[in-house]
């Protein structure tokens, strides 16, 4: 279904530094985007993986990119251009420390160190108004309430084709967890998915790209 297609998969968090041995992340596992890596490759899909610090294993059969941070993702993302889809399933942090010490910092009777923040690449919004922008860019929204309101608003304002959106919740367990409850949202509306496993999420996904791009 996918053969002669070349797809972009963003996957897991980033990790931001603090110092040498400390940094900022989230709770991401990167199951998701190695799920939709996996199903896309099974339908014949090129897929190239941009993969962040993730808990899982990436899959065989795609080309890894590992990455760390989220201007090092991006400068992946940009360098793989270009591509006919795009699946930016990774939770990137939002923003980095301007000031990481270059050394381990200590504890000193001063106190705390301040931290000063910067606010890191929109990614997803970069690639949506790319010059070699993909036939179909797909976001993702992982939200603790509101989840529909908010993510039909990031799918407006990042100029994504599709989002797909899901409930993050502590009590939900589906970050970190092995399923998935989404809403994808698209120009047409929001179509509301039962909960599965995060395989199936990607199977249904990964057929939907198939029948976009044919």
């Amino acid at each position: 279904m996918l053969s002669g297609k070349r797809i972009l998969v963003t996957s897991g968090p980033t990790h931001e530094p603090i110092d040498p041995v400390r940094y900022i992340a989230n709770r991401s596992s990167g199951a998701q985007g190695t799920a939709i890596a996996t199903a896309l490759r099974d339908l014949g899909a090129d897929v190239v993986f941009v993969t962040g610090p993730a808990q899982v294993p990436a899959p065989v059969g795609v080309t890894v990119v590992r990455v760390e941070t989220a201007l090092q993702m991006l400068d992946a993302v940009e360098a793989a251009l270009p591509v006919d889809a795009a699946v930016m399933a990774a939770a990137v942090a939002d923003w980095r420390v301007a000031n990481a010490a270059g050394q381990k910092m200590k504890k000193t009777a001063q106190g705390f160190p301040v931290l000063e923040f910067i606010e890191n690449p929109d990614i997803l919004h970069t690639l949506s108004h790319h010059a070699r922008r993909p036939g179909l860019v797909v976001g993702f929204a992982a939200e603790t309430e509101k989840v529909i309101e908010h993510a039909t608003a990031k799918r407006a304002r990042k100029g994504c084709d599709w989002i797909v959106a899901n409930d993050v919740s502590p009590a939900t367990g589906i970050m970190g967890g092995q399923e998935n409850a989404v809403h994808l949202i698209t120009a047409q509306g929001v179509e509301d998915w039962p909960r599965m496993a995060k395989t199936e999420v990607a199977e249904r996904l990964a057929h939907r790209i198939a029948q976009a791009l044919a």
